[in-house]
């Protein structure tokens, strides 16, 4: 798949023994390290979607630690050379992949496991609660060339 500008993939080891599993998602000696900000962590009961936001100053770094989600990005920035792209991104408890998404890129998701499924995200800058680095667009608005729905056949 050919990436939008600037997006970034890592695929996570997972380690799994007869005690549990352990994975490390994200090293400040990895390549795709920038700097941190902050970890949080946000849900989707099944089905749900939570989109469209980006942001002007930080960087993303989403990671779906349980359950299954559909993370789609779209790149509006007109001085990129895919702008216009989107990608799909299929993530999760059967695909542990950390998805770096760069600033200005609308990114959303969809949970799409019969379970909730929790989101991680490392963001490159502390949220501003005066000031919101958080910018939005309704999901089903059709502003982003996008359908939710899913894709039988």
């Amino acid at each position: 798949m050919k990436l939008i500008e600037g997006v970034k993939t890592k695929l996570v080891k997972v380690i799994a023994d007869e005690r549990g599993k352990l994975a490390e998602i994200l090293r400040s000696d990895s390549e795709i390290y920038q700097k941190f900000g902050q970890v949080y962590y946000t849900t989707a009961y099944p089905g749900v979607v939570k989109a469209w936001h980006y942001h002007k100053i930080q960087t993303d770094h989403f990671f779906c630690l349980k359950g299954m989600t559909k993370l789609v990005l779209y790149d509006p920035r007109d001085d990129s050379p895919t702008k216009g792209m989107i990608n799909e991104f299929f993530v999760g408890d059967h695909n542990p992949l950390l998805v770096v998404i760069p600033k200005l890129v609308y990114h959303g998701f969809k949970a799409i496991s019969d379970q909730e499924s929790i989101m991680i995200n490392i963001p490159t800058e502390l949220y501003n609660y005066d000031n919101p680095d958080e910018y939005r667009v309704d999901p089903h608005s059709g502003e982003i060339p996008y359908d939710w729905s899913r894709k039988d056949g």
